[in-house]
């Protein structure tokens, strides 16, 4: 199988990676659930990891990096622990479920939520956003790149646009282990990380990094193995957000994934930037294709066959050519109804794939709309 669907999930990992997360499966203990050594152990591998996120990403200090599961749990601690009735909130329409599903319950508690629009080019139109922030604003979410096109806002730009005061939260699965993210200097006071895909992590880990600015309450309830004779959780981080046993093998691998991505990130990009010019030239030319996407060091890139729909397209592609894309709507649904399309073939390339591999894929969508 050619596998091009690394925006849900990276399809590959990195040999050190590997290695690590089996080391700690192997030989983990629960980290700071006990006082014997092997315990202390992985609580040092785990903290170690934190202060590898934390200065990868430029961020505020290493007790305010919690570990999730997935970016939309981090999400969700970011908005639903932040957010309370009376609060105002501006997001776009090129937002995830992640976000948008968050949003639309804590509308029903009265939260004001505001949705920017895309531009003509199919951007997120920063000027309109920032038009919708007003003075009462608490806070703007916003993804660092889209999962759908691979559009991706200027973030420091839309920081000088908004108040100094409103919050900043970034949805980054799609951006991150990609691009050069420097929470201070962008001025992001909440950076929700998905372990699993450009951080070459594997499944289940994530990551909340956030600001002084911001001080979530916790959205679960549980053991932190500090403060045990308290029935309230603790009010300092990261025990207070990370309620049961995380899980450490987990968070080791997304540490072992900064420690490559230090080395070979910038020479992907460039990488990843080379194979999506290629496709989007081949697809820009190729008639009875539509395409939504330019060159990126994301990887999507985002097409439309006027003769068939996405999910069929995807399904032809897998069984006949042995290729893994997605079709469908991409859990962004106002974007594609912002792109006045019903569903869209997202083509999703890494580092690790190769250009004959992109050869491949041209000629049989070729092939298909034919």
């Amino acid at each position: 199988m050619i596998y091009f669907d690394n925006a849900a999930t990276g399809g590959f990992k990195p040999d050190s990676v590997i290695n690590a997360a089996t080391a700690a499966i192997k030989f983990s203990a629960n980290p700071g659930r006990s006082g014997h050594k092997l315990s202390i152990a992985c609580l040092e591998r785990v903290y170690a990891c934190r202060k590898l996120l934390c200065d990868f990403f430029g961020g505020y200090s290493f007790d305010r990096v919690v570990f999730t599961k997935n970016c939309t749990e981090a999400l969700n601690i970011a908005i639903l622990g932040v957010l309370k009735p009376g609060d105002s909130v501006v997001t776009t329409v090129a937002e995830h479920n992640s976000v948008l599903r968050p949003l639309e319950f804590l509308k029903k508690k009265g939260v004001n939520v505001a949705y920017a629009p895309l531009d003509v080019n199919g951007n997120i139109d920063l000027v309109a956003l920032a038009a919708k922030v007003t003075a009462r604003t608490r806070a703007v979410i916003i993804t660092l790149a889209s999962n759908v096109t691979g559009t991706s806002p200027d973030i420091k730009k839309l920081r000088r646009f908004i108040p100094e005061n409103c919050l900043l939260i970034c949805d980054g699965a799609q951006a991150c282990g990609h691009v050069e993210i420097n929470m201070k200097e962008s001025g992001i006071d909440a950076l929700c990380v998905a372990g699993h895909k450009g951080m070459l992590g594997i499944q289940g880990s994530g990551a909340l990094l956030f600001s002084e600015r911001l001080n979530p309450s916790p959205v679960t309830f549980g053991g932190t193995g500090s403060e045990s004779n308290n029935l309230n959780m603790p009010d300092f981080y990261p025990d207070r957000l990370e309620s049961g046993t995380i899980s450490a093998p987990a968070a080791i691998s997304m540490g072992e994934g900064v420690l490559y991505l230090r080395q070979h990130m910038q020479k992907n990009a460039r990488f990843v930037v080379g194979l999506t010019e290629y496709l989007c030239s081949e697809f820009g030319k190729t008639e009875g294709v539509r395409l939504y996407s330019v060159p990126n060091p994301y990887g999507i890139v985002a097409i439309a066959l006027d003769n068939m729909q996405s999910e069929v397209a995807a399904y032809n592609l897998s069984e006949e050519y042995g290729i893994c894309v997605r079709g469908g709507l991409h859990c962004a649904p106002l974007m594609h109804a912002s792109l006045s399309d019903e569903g869209l073939v997202r083509i999703s390339v890494s580092a690790f794939n190769t250009e004959n591999e992109c050869e491949t894929l041209v000629s049989a969508i070729k092939n298909l709309v034919k």
